[in-house]
Parts: structure tokens; sequence; C-alpha cells
């Protein structure tokens, strides 16, 4: 069961968020809060294993809450959820640590799967977000091309993976087991000397990869 904490400060979408939670028994909700306000505090007392996470919100925002709490916590996940799709902010949020961005807006069943995603390292996020925020890296960071020996297969996982496909429409679309796609993907992870999706994909992004 994943743990999972809200921080919202819209109460109608922090009650729709909760609705699709309980009703889901692969989800616990561990707390509900309005605001990011002594937000390490409050992670520290329920300890989720995801938490999803408005960019903005009074007194302190998302991207500065999300910050503190992987300071602190590194091994929390961090999933946005925002009205916002622009560069600065999306760019923003995953330098904070978040692992994940998805407009609100999400349908339940996608928003579900980001969450379980997100939980076993993937880096969801929504359509059309990736490549933007991702050639924000490739424009910001100039690399030496490198050869990484990558095979067909291992390259068009990796190319779904910086589309911000989910370890499962990965499996779908290639015909593979999600089993099959992590074992890839360690592979993957171990070519480009990098230890998560989103090293990964930045990586492969700035050096045209994918």
């Amino acid at each position: 069961m994943i743990r999972v904490a809200i921080f919202e400060d819209d109460k109608t979408f922090a009650d729709n968020l909760r609705l699709v939670l309980v009703d889901n028994d692969d989800y616990h909700l561990v707390g509900t809060f309005p605001n990011a306000i002594r937000a390490v505090e409050r992670v520290a007392h329920c300890r989720p294993d995801v938490v999803i996470m408005d960019i903005k919100m009074p007194d302190v925002s998302g991207i500065e809450a999300a910050g503190a709490i992987k300071a602190t916590y590194p091994g929390i996940q961090i999933l946005m959820q925002t009205v916002f799709e622009d560069d600065d902010k999306v760019f923003a949020a995953i330098c904070a640590g978040a692992s994940g961005y998805l407009l609100k807006g999400t349908p339940p069943d996608k928003l579900l799967e980001a969450i379980t995603d997100v939980y076993m390292g993937g880096t969801p996020l929504s359509p059309g977000v990736g490549r933007k925020v991702f050639r924000f890296f490739q424009e910001q960071q100039a690399a030496r091309p490198e050869f990484y020996d990558l095979s067909k297969r291992e390259k068009e996982i990796l190319a779904h993976l910086v589309d911000g496909n989910s370890y499962k429409m990965i499996a779908d679309v290639c015909g593979i087991s999600v089993n099959t796609v992590n074992a890839h993907l360690r592979k993957i992870y171990e070519k480009l000397h990098v230890n998560s999706s989103q090293e990964a994909i930045s990586k492969a992004l700035r050096q045209k990869l994918a």
C-alpha cells in the first residue's frame, strides 16, 4: 500500500483527490494539508511515500516546500500538480526535487498510475510537459557527445521515458512486461552512468540520445 499526503489549498480539488485515493485499496491517504507551512514537520508526522504538491499556495510555495522535504527526506517522492505548464515552473519544480509533474485535470486513473509510477522510481509527466522541460535542460547545458552503446530496444525505451510514459505504458507499447522494462532501465542507467529516471531523461536530452 502506497502512503500518500496531499498539499493543496483548493478545498474542492483536495476533496476530489481524497475521494480518488480513499476508494482504492492500493493507496492510503495519510494527510491532507491546505498549505505548505511546516511541510517537513508534517511529512515527518504522517510519513508518506508520495507527496502530491500544488505549486501555487499562500505563504510557502509548493516548489519551496518540495525542496525542503527532499533535503530532509530524499526517499519521499514528490508529484507536483498545477494549472501551470510554463517552462520555468516545471524546471524549478524538478530542480527542487519533484519526481513528476501533472497538470490539474488529469483523469483519476492516470493520477493513480502516476502515483504508482513515481513510487516505483519513474518520472510521470503530463503530455507535452516532458519534452518542453527537458528541451530547456538541453538548451541550458551543452554537453560533450559520448558513446553509450545503447541497444535498439534500450533507445526505444529511453525515448518513451523521455516522453513521460509510465512503466506500464512503456510495457504495453513495446509488448513486454513491466519487469522487463525495469530490467532494460537498469541496463540503461548503468550505461549512462546515472542512478534515476530523472537523470537518464536529462542526459538523454542534453546529449540527444532520444
